[in-house]
């Protein structure tokens, strides 16, 4: 069985740690205001992100978490989610990974629901 690696979550405006291990941008749009160089990603899995109707439904509004959570589920069974998350499941095989989100409230975001989820398939 491959070592499981932490995954962690965090906004993207916070400065790079050598703890982060991976970075990986898990917005499925580029968080204004940064520059690629500020953003220090390993690299950026848009494909992973809730759908834009999604996001907008959502609107970050924490009351919505419980539903948000449960139809971004749904959504991460899409083929091309399946491979992002495949992709993410590789990387935090070899090592630490970072999922990154410019949401202003982590917790509550696609960030967590990944880590979350990526975390328990791995231990299953």
């Amino acid at each position: 069985m491959a070592q499981a690696h932490m995954v962690r979550f965090r906004r993207v405006y916070e400065e790079s740690s050598n703890r982060d291990g991976t970075r990986v941008l898990v917005d499925r749009i580029w968080p204004r205001g940064l520059t690629k160089e500020a953003a220090a990603l390993d690299t950026w899995e848009k494909d992973v992100a809730p759908s834009t109707e999604l996001r907008k439904w959502y609107g970050h509004q924490p009351e919505k978490f419980e539903e948000f959570r449960r139809r971004y589920t749904d959504e991460l069974g899409a083929p091309e989610r399946v491979a992002a998350l495949d992709r993410l499941r590789t990387l935090a095989a070899k090592a630490p990974v970072t999922l990154l989100t410019a949401t202003k409230d982590v917790e509550h975001s696609e960030a967590a629901v990944l880590a979350e989820r990526l975390s328990h398939q791995r231990r299953s």
